[in-house]
Parts: C-alpha cells; sequence; structure tokens
C-alpha cells in the first residue's frame, strides 16, 4: 500500500479525493487537502502552505481531475496555521477563489502583524514557563530561519459560524467549532456521506498541538477536552484527518486521545510533585513522541512544542485545584 503521503488525488469517499501537499523540513511531511466535486463546484477543505513545490503538487492532483487552479471556486480553511491556510490566500490573490475559516480565528488572525519578529510572542511564552535558555537558542535561530511568514495572513472573505450549512451542489458539511489546537479551528461533518473533515482536530498517529498560536485563549486545553467531547456526541463517521490516512472511527481515536491527555496531566502532576517548579523543567521529566523521547533529544522547535504543550497541561491542573501556581520574575511556579 502506497504511504499517505503518496503524491495524487485519493478518492476517499465519493466525490471527495484526498490531495497531500508537501511539507517541506517539517516532521508532518505532508498536509492533505480535500477536494470536493459538487455540481459545477470545485471545492476544498484547507489549501496548504503558500509555497512554489505545494502549489505545483497541487496542480498535478487536480488535472487528474480535469481541473486546475482556477477551477477551485472556494476553500473551507479548518484553522489559521499556515499549513492550512496561507496557500488558499496565494490562490485567491492570482483567482478571486473564495475563502472562508471559522469565526473564532478573527481576534488570532487580527492579532498578526506583518512587521512582527517569527515566534516573538511564543518566545513570551517560553520565557514564562522557565525556558529562557531555549526561548535565547530559537530567537537566535529566528535570525536565519523563517519559522512562519507573516506574508498570507489576509482576512478571509467569509466567517464560519458554528451550526453553519454549507450546500455545496448536492453535499451539504455541517460547520462545527472546536477549539483547542487553534481558538476558531472547526471541523466539517458531512452527515449524509458519514465523513468528518477533521483538520487538526483528530489526528490518527499524533496527538496535536494545543494552543500553539499567536494568541491562545486561558486554558486551550480545557477547551480541546470539551470539543473532543462534543465530537464524540456527533455520530460516529470516517475520519478525514490534515495530517495522516483516512481511519475508519472518529469515536475511536477521540477515546483513545481523551485517553491519553488523561495520563499525561497525571503524569504533569506527579512531575511537579517529584520536583519540578515550571513548565520547562516537567518537560524536562517527560517523554516525547510515541517513542517517548527524552526532552534533550527533540530539536529546538519541538521543544518549544513540549513545554508550551505541558504549560497547558499544568495550567488545566491548576484550574482543577490539583495544583497551586503563582509567579515570580515573570515566571510562572507550580506546587502541588
Amino acid at each position: 500500500m502506497d504511504h499517505w503521503t503518496e503524491p495524487g488525488a485519493h478518492e476517499v469517499v465519493p466525490g471527495v479525493y484526498r490531495i497531500p501537499l508537501p511539507l517541506p523540513n517539517d516532521g508532518l511531511r505532508a498536509v492533505n487537502v480535500y477536494a470536493i466535486h459538487g455540481g459545477q463546484d470545485l471545492t476544498l477543505v484547507d489549501g496548504g502552505w503558500a509555497l512554489a513545490e505545494s502549489e505545483q503538487r497541487l496542480k498535478a492532483a487536480l488535472s487528474t481531475l480535469d481541473a486546475g487552479l482556477a477551477d477551485i471556486t472556494r476553500f473551507l480553511v479548518t484553522h489559521m496555521h499556515r499549513d492550512h491556510y496561507t496557500q488558499a490566500v496565494a490562490i485567491r490573490r492570482q483567482f478571486g477563489t473564495r475563502v472562508a475559516l471559522g469565526l473564532g480565528e478573527r481576534a488570532g488572525l487580527a492579532s498578526v502583524r506583518p512587521g512582527e519578529r517569527p515566534l516573538t510572542r511564543h518566545l513570551r511564552r517560553l520565557r514564562e514557563c522557565g525556558a529562557g535558555p531555549l526561548a535565547d537558542r530559537l530567537e537566535a535561530l529566528s535570525q536565519t530561519h523563517d519559522f512562519d511568514d507573516m506574508t498570507y495572513y489576509d482576512p478571509p472573505d467569509e466567517w464560519l459560524a458554528a451550526g453553519a450549512e454549507i450546500d455545496l451542489g448536492g453535499r451539504r458539511l455541517t460547520v462545527h467549532p472546536t477549539p483547542g489546537h487553534t481558538q476558531g479551528h472547526v471541523v466539517f461533518a458531512d452527515s449524509v456521506a458519514g465523513a468528518l473533515f477533521a483538520g487538526d482536530h483528530v489526528l490518527p498517529h499524533i496527538t496535536p498541538s494545543i494552543g500553539f498560536e499567536p494568541q491562545p485563549g486561558p486554558l486551550p486545553l480545557r477547551d480541546y477536552l470539551d470539543s473532543l467531547r462534543l465530537v464524540r456526541r456527533l455520530p460516529d463517521m470516517l475520519l478525514l484527518p490534515a495530517h495522516g490516512p483516512a481511519a475508519p472511527s472518529v469515536h475511536e481515536r477521540v477515546d483513545q486521545l481523551l485517553d491519553h491527555h488523561g495520563v499525561r496531566l497525571d503524569a504533569c502532576a506527579a512531575a511537579v510533585v517529584a520536583g519540578a517548579s515550571t513548565a520547562y523543567e516537567a518537560a524536562h521529566r517527560l517523554g516525547w513522541t510515541r517513542r517517548q523521547r527524552p526532552f534533550v533529544d527533540l530539536d529546538p522547535f519541538n521543544q518549544m512544542l513540549a513545554v508550551l504543550e505541558t504549560g497547558v497541561h499544568l495550567d488545566l491542573l491548576a484550574a482543577q485545584g490539583r495544583l497551586t501556581t503563582h509567579h515570580e520574575g515573570g515566571v510562572t511556579l507550580y506546587a502541588a
């Protein structure tokens, strides 16, 4: 069987094609966009990262459907991260294609400042997590690495509200807000086909990062867990994720993710009981990725994700009353 990143347009349900697009220098390797044929319309769920290689790959895949970039009627984007949003904006600049995004992304998108240094606010949060040395290292790397290109963060043509119904010429998608990965993340449910376009909310092989955005909510992990439970209350459907192959059951994977975060919360609490007082210190005591790699073996970018991830778990533990918290010198400290 071909790997899920194999180029092309792969039919997952009648009239819906999964198109993997490249993510160079990214451990995720590819992002799935989904092309939906509906009468005269060609709608894409998510857009990919605005890169020449990605655009060429998308052109080639659409050509197998006797279509081109100019035939795309609209983009329905699950969230504002660059590998989902920026190519949709780039194609709109060429062809006037309409772009839709969840209403909850309005604040995050408005906070993007084109002249701002990459990762500025993420580095500030790292310092609050007690990860000053890591923040210094990443700040130095940002001088020579383009962690994020702010060129393609223009507002969408349409903001999608909860419960909105999108008619795609005989196919109807329902918008469900699923904050957590970002504040405005949405999923699209096709109840007739029994398929959920899940974006990064539910992924088959990995757990999505939580709150990695310019302006996260106060308790993004609580939001994420609530969003998982919301999806669990929907009828079970085929999982169409942004990263990884399609999977037969959304419910099965949601249950695994809820269990995972329960275990992770306990592990974070145990790290504090064992003596960690900051998210940075606690992250060193945890295993990372499915292989439980030590924190020191991660590259700096993934160390940042790990620290911020640990921080949102500790913040939820504090909100639940399982930990106490106070601040010293701009650093958040936790205690059992």
